[in-house]
Protein backbone atom coordinates (compact mmCIF):
# COMPACT_ATOMS: atom_id res chain seq x y z
CA UNK A 1 0.00 0.00 0.00
CA UNK A 2 2.83 2.38 0.63
CA UNK A 3 4.84 1.52 -2.94
CA UNK A 4 1.64 2.14 -4.23
CA UNK A 5 0.48 5.33 -2.33
CA UNK A 6 4.38 6.89 -3.45
CA UNK A 7 4.03 5.68 -7.21
CA UNK A 8 0.43 7.72 -7.21
CA UNK A 9 2.01 10.62 -5.46
CA UNK A 10 4.94 10.69 -8.13
CA UNK A 11 2.66 10.23 -10.72
CA UNK A 12 0.75 13.34 -9.48
CA UNK A 13 3.75 15.24 -8.90
CA UNK A 14 4.93 14.83 -12.41
CA UNK A 15 1.59 15.48 -14.33
CA UNK A 16 1.52 18.81 -12.07
CA UNK A 17 5.08 19.50 -13.44
CA UNK A 18 4.15 18.67 -16.87
CA UNK A 19 1.40 21.14 -16.33
CA UNK A 20 2.95 24.23 -14.85
CA UNK A 21 6.10 23.87 -18.08
CA UNK A 22 3.32 23.66 -20.38
CA UNK A 23 1.60 26.71 -18.82
CA UNK A 24 4.66 28.48 -18.90
CA UNK A 25 5.81 28.14 -22.34
CA UNK A 26 1.94 28.85 -23.45
CA UNK A 27 2.39 32.98 -22.92
CA UNK A 28 5.55 32.65 -24.78
CA UNK A 29 4.03 30.60 -27.85
CA UNK A 30 0.65 32.78 -27.91
CA UNK A 31 2.85 35.73 -28.37
CA UNK A 32 5.11 34.44 -31.04
CA UNK A 33 2.06 33.40 -33.02
CA UNK A 34 0.42 36.83 -32.05
CA UNK A 35 4.16 38.18 -33.82
CA UNK A 36 3.53 36.32 -36.53
CA UNK A 37 -0.17 37.11 -37.09
CA UNK A 38 1.05 40.85 -37.28
CA UNK A 39 3.99 40.30 -39.88
CA UNK A 40 1.65 38.26 -42.22
CA UNK A 41 -0.75 41.28 -42.32
CA UNK A 42 1.90 43.81 -43.05
CA UNK A 43 2.99 41.75 -45.97
CA UNK A 44 -0.55 41.27 -47.06
CA UNK A 45 -0.72 45.16 -47.25
CA UNK A 46 2.09 45.08 -49.23
CA UNK A 47 1.05 43.33 -51.59
CA UNK A 48 -1.99 45.33 -52.28
CA UNK A 49 -0.40 48.01 -52.55
CA UNK A 50 3.54 47.97 -52.13
CA UNK A 51 5.49 50.87 -50.18
CA UNK A 52 8.31 52.73 -52.25
CA UNK A 53 11.59 52.73 -51.08
CA UNK A 54 12.24 56.19 -49.52
CA UNK A 55 9.33 56.29 -46.75
CA UNK A 56 9.84 57.23 -43.33
CA UNK A 57 9.16 54.13 -40.98
CA UNK A 58 7.86 53.89 -37.26
CA UNK A 59 8.25 50.37 -36.47
CA UNK A 60 7.99 48.96 -32.11
CA UNK A 61 5.51 47.76 -30.23
CA UNK A 62 1.66 48.88 -29.21
CA UNK A 63 2.77 52.77 -28.85
CA UNK A 64 3.31 52.74 -32.42
CA UNK A 65 0.58 49.71 -33.31
CA UNK A 66 -2.21 52.24 -31.38
CA UNK A 67 -0.87 55.71 -32.96
CA UNK A 68 -3.94 56.13 -35.05
CA UNK A 69 -3.88 58.39 -38.08
CA UNK A 70 0.14 58.30 -37.51
CA UNK A 71 0.38 57.76 -41.56
CA UNK A 72 -1.62 61.02 -42.15
CA UNK A 73 -0.34 63.05 -38.90
CA UNK A 74 2.88 64.21 -41.03
CA UNK A 75 2.27 66.23 -43.72
CA UNK A 76 5.75 66.57 -44.75
CA UNK A 77 6.53 62.63 -45.22
CA UNK A 78 5.46 59.90 -46.41
CA UNK A 79 4.99 57.74 -43.14
CA UNK A 80 4.41 53.82 -43.07
CA UNK A 81 3.23 52.28 -39.90
CA UNK A 82 4.63 48.53 -38.62
CA UNK A 83 4.15 48.55 -34.84
CA UNK A 84 3.63 45.11 -33.86
CA UNK A 85 1.82 45.00 -29.50
CA UNK A 86 3.93 43.31 -26.59
CA UNK A 87 6.71 43.45 -28.75
CA UNK A 88 10.75 44.04 -27.34
CA UNK A 89 13.44 45.20 -29.18
CA UNK A 90 14.62 41.84 -29.21
CA UNK A 91 12.26 40.94 -31.38
CA UNK A 92 12.46 44.16 -33.59
CA UNK A 93 16.05 42.87 -34.07
CA UNK A 94 15.21 39.35 -34.68
CA UNK A 95 12.26 40.06 -37.46
CA UNK A 96 14.57 43.09 -39.26
CA UNK A 97 14.12 42.16 -42.67
CA UNK A 98 10.69 42.07 -42.61
CA UNK A 99 10.13 45.05 -40.70
CA UNK A 100 12.66 47.20 -41.43
CA UNK A 101 15.17 45.97 -44.57
CA UNK A 102 12.83 45.23 -47.58
CA UNK A 103 11.19 48.90 -47.03
CA UNK A 104 14.42 50.72 -47.62
CA UNK A 105 13.03 53.74 -45.57
CA UNK A 106 15.01 56.91 -45.34
CA UNK A 107 14.46 56.91 -41.86
CA UNK A 108 13.56 54.60 -39.63
CA UNK A 109 11.95 55.49 -35.91
CA UNK A 110 12.14 52.83 -33.27
CA UNK A 111 10.08 52.77 -30.52
CA UNK A 112 10.70 49.75 -27.93
CA UNK A 113 12.09 48.88 -24.94
CA UNK A 114 9.45 49.52 -22.31
CA UNK A 115 8.79 45.72 -22.91
CA UNK A 116 12.37 45.07 -22.27
CA UNK A 117 12.30 46.62 -18.86
CA UNK A 118 9.21 45.40 -17.85
CA UNK A 119 10.56 41.48 -18.46
CA UNK A 120 13.37 41.99 -16.23
CA UNK A 121 16.17 43.12 -19.23
CA UNK A 122 18.84 45.98 -17.98
CA UNK A 123 19.15 49.32 -19.43
CA UNK A 124 22.37 47.59 -20.10
CA UNK A 125 20.39 44.91 -22.24
CA UNK A 126 18.34 47.97 -23.67
CA UNK A 127 21.58 49.91 -25.28
CA UNK A 128 22.91 46.29 -26.76
CA UNK A 129 19.82 45.82 -28.38
CA UNK A 130 19.28 48.93 -29.95
CA UNK A 131 23.08 48.83 -30.97
CA UNK A 132 21.98 45.47 -32.58
CA UNK A 133 19.11 46.67 -34.12
CA UNK A 134 20.85 49.82 -35.91
CA UNK A 135 23.94 47.71 -37.09
CA UNK A 136 21.47 45.18 -38.22
CA UNK A 137 19.83 48.14 -40.42
CA UNK A 138 23.27 49.72 -41.16
CA UNK A 139 24.74 45.90 -42.59
CA UNK A 140 22.22 46.52 -45.26
CA UNK A 141 21.38 50.19 -45.46
CA UNK A 142 24.27 52.10 -44.63
CA UNK A 143 22.53 55.52 -45.35
CA UNK A 144 19.18 54.83 -43.68
CA UNK A 145 19.00 57.20 -40.46
CA UNK A 146 17.73 56.08 -37.20
CA UNK A 147 16.19 57.91 -34.69
CA UNK A 148 15.17 56.09 -31.34
CA UNK A 149 12.13 56.96 -29.45
CA UNK A 150 13.12 57.07 -25.62
CA UNK A 151 11.54 54.64 -23.17
CA UNK A 152 8.36 56.70 -22.23
CA UNK A 153 7.15 57.45 -18.48
CA UNK A 154 4.18 55.60 -17.60
CA UNK A 155 2.33 55.79 -14.62
CA UNK A 156 1.39 52.01 -14.68
CA UNK A 157 5.23 51.10 -14.63
CA UNK A 158 6.67 53.91 -13.06
CA UNK A 159 8.63 51.38 -10.33
CA UNK A 160 10.73 50.61 -13.70
CA UNK A 161 11.25 54.91 -13.97
CA UNK A 162 14.93 54.89 -12.52
CA UNK A 163 15.36 52.12 -15.47
CA UNK A 164 13.84 53.39 -17.82
CA UNK A 165 16.14 57.15 -17.12
CA UNK A 166 19.13 54.72 -17.11
CA UNK A 167 17.99 53.17 -20.56
CA UNK A 168 17.49 56.28 -21.92
CA UNK A 169 20.54 58.02 -21.08
CA UNK A 170 22.96 55.22 -22.10
CA UNK A 171 20.96 55.53 -25.83
CA UNK A 172 21.46 58.63 -25.43
CA UNK A 173 25.30 58.80 -24.51
CA UNK A 174 25.68 56.02 -28.01
CA UNK A 175 23.42 58.44 -30.45
CA UNK A 176 25.60 61.26 -29.44
CA UNK A 177 28.73 59.23 -31.11
CA UNK A 178 27.05 57.87 -34.40
CA UNK A 179 26.90 60.03 -37.01
CA UNK A 180 23.55 58.12 -38.02
CA UNK A 181 21.50 57.94 -34.65
CA UNK A 182 19.55 59.93 -33.02
CA UNK A 183 17.91 60.20 -29.52
CA UNK A 184 14.00 61.55 -29.64
CA UNK A 185 13.62 62.64 -25.84
CA UNK A 186 9.85 62.36 -25.32
CA UNK A 187 10.63 60.85 -21.48
CA UNK A 188 11.63 64.66 -20.41
CA UNK A 189 8.31 66.22 -21.56
CA UNK A 190 6.57 63.40 -20.52
CA UNK A 191 7.21 64.09 -16.83
CA UNK A 192 5.17 66.58 -14.72
CA UNK A 193 7.08 69.15 -12.23
CA UNK A 194 7.45 66.39 -9.21
CA UNK A 195 9.38 64.40 -11.58
CA UNK A 196 6.08 61.62 -11.66
CA UNK A 197 4.93 60.53 -15.24
CA UNK A 198 1.52 62.69 -16.58
CA UNK A 199 -1.12 61.42 -15.89
CA UNK A 200 -3.18 62.98 -18.56
CA UNK A 201 -1.48 61.52 -21.15
CA UNK A 202 -2.28 58.26 -21.16
CA UNK A 203 -5.42 55.93 -21.36
CA UNK A 204 -7.32 54.43 -18.59
CA UNK A 205 -4.75 51.43 -17.92
CA UNK A 206 -2.00 53.91 -17.11
CA UNK A 207 0.14 52.42 -19.92
CA UNK A 208 -0.65 53.34 -23.43
CA UNK A 209 -0.94 57.19 -24.71
CA UNK A 210 -4.02 58.73 -25.63
CA UNK A 211 -4.66 61.31 -28.34
CA UNK A 212 -3.46 63.93 -26.05
CA UNK A 213 -0.22 61.77 -25.44
CA UNK A 214 0.50 61.64 -29.22
CA UNK A 215 -0.42 64.80 -29.94
CA UNK A 216 2.94 65.84 -27.90
CA UNK A 217 4.79 63.02 -29.46
CA UNK A 218 3.76 64.54 -33.08
CA UNK A 219 4.48 67.67 -31.62
CA UNK A 220 8.59 66.81 -30.63
CA UNK A 221 8.79 64.33 -33.45
CA UNK A 222 7.26 66.27 -36.84
CA UNK A 223 10.46 69.11 -36.91
CA UNK A 224 12.94 66.07 -37.30
CA UNK A 225 10.66 64.20 -39.22
CA UNK A 226 11.02 67.34 -41.65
Amino acid sequence: MKMRGLISAGVVLLAAASAAVAFARTPAAATADSWEEALAAFAAADLKHAPEPGAVLFVGSSSIRLWDGLEEQFEDARVLKRGFGGSRLTDCVKHLDRLVVNYRPRLVLLYAGDNDLAEGGSPEDVLTRVQAFAEGVHGRLPETRIMFISIKPSPARQALLHKARAANDLVRAYADKHPLVDYVDVFTPMLAADGSPRAELFRKDKLHLNDQGYALWRKIIRPLVR
